[in-house]
């Protein structure tokens, strides 16, 4: 029986990340994925999840070193960009909320198949042991301190493999998931529905309005994650280094069902009512149609993660919340990084129950956390007087928080998030009644988008645009933790301003938590932290 310290179930994103990012930490690690696929990835249509955030994107450029890839074969993205346009034609009419210039903090946008092919020459080149064709049929664990037991077949023969260590990252496939019954309902009934087509998608070249053009510098909006948002759903459009385009419409079941949209006939039909400029833009014949998918209900949770038995999940494996924000690499990432140094620590002798615990506690926390960003929020996702607002909040609680904490490398230092663990929650805390407070606004604002134009400017936003180039900053403990101090400062200061117009323009919504949470917070800065514009007609 062929025999090896780690069996990682899957050579995707997840799996040969945290291959490649074991070899890094242990090079001596033995190291076995199996992928079912028999060959190299396609270009284009292989899989979503082609937008990266900056955890995930500092994990694949730093962590994993792979710079020259994503600056040479990927995109660098021009950020988030959110127009709040449902059922117009008039794009440059329509609210607008994006960067005017590249922050300071990169990311990419990702030809999976180009990247996942790059990731494979790469474990390989490191030593990693990549079985192509391989089918897992049967996973036996040892609780006993023994080797597991791994059954696949490969070109019709059966091969067992005995492994220290198993991984599953083989996504939906839920290998684990399935046989130790670890799955765990959620409620956030959301569906996918998504194609790829030939060409470049840009919104640019559905207006000839110069002034609107020039807004952005350079004059490429084509590089965001272009949202497309309305009431109950938002698509995505997302550019391909294939020259191809990703787009998905990702939307409430109470407000848009699934079999609205589940054949890209009536995917089209869908478009042609709720983005009739997109729709005729896909018409042209230089977009041609190369894929078409969709998922049902596809957040999802998960009862454990890691064991002190020498088994993990990682990847779509475990945990996803909700791609709106681009969270899934951030989550391998974090996962991979826990489960590194589980093994590590495992191989090299050293008790991991305490640990296994902790980290899992942990994941769990940020997860939840992100999904009060989604969770029943669908509905507020087309109203142009409140999303902009709370876009920038989520953004300040995720750089508050779990960025500057991943990409400084201390996502698994328990002294440090010991030390923080009382203004960790507060601000946990916070973000908890702000989500409910901005969608009692919403109810109680009139629903609707201006047809003013307006541009709401990240870039112009002082205070947000240090917040996303500081996530770099190499900082002693004391300086981190003074720096986390401080950002949960401006996350609380930002969440007093936004409690005070709603005060004022929608009196009817329930302030008292907010309220008491400011009694013993610092007073708001004289200066406003948003411009008036962001709060127009709000």
């Amino acid at each position: 029986m062929k025999s090896t310290e780690v069996c990682i179930l899957g050579g995707g994103l997840a799996g040969l990340t945290l291959a490649l990012q074991l070899k890094h930490a242990r090079p001596d690690t033995d190291i076995v994925v199996l992928e079912r696929r028999k060959g190299p990835a396609p270009d284009a249509g292989f899989k979503v999840g082609e937008s990266t955030v900056e955890i995930g994107a500092h994990y694949f450029c730093k962590n994993l070193n792979l710079a020259s890839h994503l600056h040479e074969d990927q995109i660098r993205k021009f950020g988030f960009r959110f127009f709040f346009n449902d059922g117009s034609d008039r794009i440059d009419q329509c609210t607008e909320v994006g960067v005017s210039m590249l922050l300071p903090t990169a990311s990419w946008q990702l030809d999976r198949g180009r990247f996942e092919n790059s990731l494979m020459a790469h474990a390989e080149a490191a030593g990693v042991r990549v079985v192509m064709d391989a089918v897992v049929k049967k996973v036996e664990l040892d609780e006993q301190g023994g080797l597991h037991g791994v059954e696949y077949e490969q070109g019709g023969a059966r091969e067992t493999l005995a492994s220290r260590w198993v991984v599953d990252a083989a996504g939906r496939a839920n290998i684990l998931k399935r046989k130790l019954s670890l799955a765990k309902p959620n409620a956030h009934d959301v569906n996918a529905v998504w194609a790829r087509v030939e060409g470049c998608v840009d919104p640019n070249t559905w207006t000839d309005n110069e002034a609107w053009l020039d807004r952005c510098t350079p004059r490429e909006r084509w590089r965001s994650t272009n949202h497309l948002c309305g009431e109950g759903y938002w698509l995505w459009l997302i550019p391909l280094s294939s020259n191809a385009h990703s787009i998905g419409i990702v939307a409430d079941q109470a407000i848009h069902p699934l079999e609205q949209m589940n054949t890209h006939e009536k995917f089209m039909q869908w478009l042609s009512v709720h983005q009739p400029q997109l729709h005729a833009d896909l018409c042209k014949p230089e977009h041609a149609l190369i894929d078409f998918k969709f998922m049902r209900h596809f957040s999802h949770d998960c009862k454990q993660v890691f064991s002190k038995h020498r088994w993990a999940l990682t990847g779509e494996s475990g945990v996803f919340p909700d791609p709106f924000y681009s969270p899934g690499s951030d989550f391998i990432a974090i996962s991979n990084t826990y489960i590194t140094d589980l093994i590590c620590k495992d191989l090299s002798g050293h008790a991991i129950d305490m640990h296994a615990d902790i980290y899992q506690q942990l994941l769990f926390s940020f997860h939840e956390n992100t999904m009060t960003l989604y969770q029943d929020q669908y509905a507020l996702f087309g109203n142009a007087m409140v999303m902009p607002v709370k876009v920038v909040w989520d953004y300040t609680y995720y750089w508050a928080l779990l960025a500057p904490l991943y990409i400084s490398g201390r996502i698994a230092h328990l002294s440090v998030l010991a030390r923080l663990r009382g203004p960790m929650e507060a601000a946990s805390r916070l973000n908890l009644l702000m989500q409910p407070v901005l969608r009692a606004w919403h109810h109680a604002s009139q629903f609707g988008a201006p047809e003013d134009g307006r541009l709401l400017d990240q870039y112009k936003i002082d205070w947000f645009k240090e917040m996303n180039r500081s996530l770099t900053d190499v900082l002693t403990d004391a300086e981190f933790i003074a720096r986390i101090e401080s950002n949960i400062n401006t996350l609380t200061r930002l969440a007093a301003e936004i409690a005070d117009v709603i005060r004022a323009r929608s009196p009817e919504v329930d302030l008292s938590a907010l309220d008491a949470m400011f009694a013993k917070a610092e007073a708001p800065a004289a200066a406003p932290m948003l411009g008036a514009v962001w709060y127009a007609s709000a």
